[in-house]
């Protein structure tokens, strides 16, 4: 169960774990901060969103910016591990670019939003928002480039100029498809932008192979 699932079922004042409460605030923030944004959101809508009082909050989360960074930190990690999942899903380097392309789709199509903190967040001035937004940025594309390196024999340097290109144009492109409401399919729009990325990145040939 998601934490939005658990803030969905919760019985207002039901007693729960210590684990099990972070995870419903954590759900009850995140609906609140993707609606309304950092600036306007409110401790008290957090906790009235979670059916607690504010005093319960504060004695997991010690303010706004400590409960918004833990939801950062939370979506960052599942944007890393889907992409880190995605580069190991196959040894064929198109449908490795397409399974790659598909994880940033699926985050951003995700209905928790959690997308919009990591990407459109309205707190990008804060040094601990921007220090972790870049890291998770730098993380996929430091993920992406060694499985670049490693096939095609390009330096360190030069796989991470392509793995940043190949992270950024997926994750900019998934946020246009799901903002414009698209009449294409997330399965075609994966299938037309990994034919765009495969004409580039086919251009540098397996080491030892041929690529067609």
């Amino acid at each position: 169960m998601t934490a939005i699932e658990q803030t969905e079922a919760r019985p207002r004042g039901t007693r729960l774990p210590r684990r099990a409460r972070r995870n419903q605030l954590l759900g009850a923030a995140q609906e609140v901060f993707v609606a309304q944004g950092y600036h306007a959101a409110a401790m008290d809508d957090i906790a009235e969103r979670a059916g607690v009082s504010k005093p319960v909050l504060y004695q997991h989360f010690p303010g706004k910016l400590d409960l918004y960074l833990a939801l950062l930190d939370q979506h960052c990690d599942n944007l890393l591990q889907a992409v880190r999942t995605a580069l190991a899903s196959t040894s064929e380097n198109k449908q490795r670019v397409a399974a790659t392309m598909d994880a940033y789709f699926a985050y951003v199509e995700d209905e928790g939003g959690a997308f919009r903190l990591v990407f459109e967040s309205d707190l990008t001035n804060e040094p601990a928002v921007r220090e972790r937004v870049e890291r998770v940025s730098l993380e996929c594309a430091e993920a992406i480039s060694e499985v670049v390196a490693e096939d095609t024999g390009l330096s360190k340097d030069e796989a991470m100029l392509l793995a940043v290109g190949l992270g950024g144009v997926s994750q900019v492109v998934a946020r246009y498809w799901l903002s414009s409401e698209s009449t294409v399919p997330r399965e075609t729009a994966v299938q037309l932008l990994t034919s765009l990325a495969w004409r580039g990145i086919a251009g540098f040939p397996k080491v030892g192979h041929e690529q067609s």
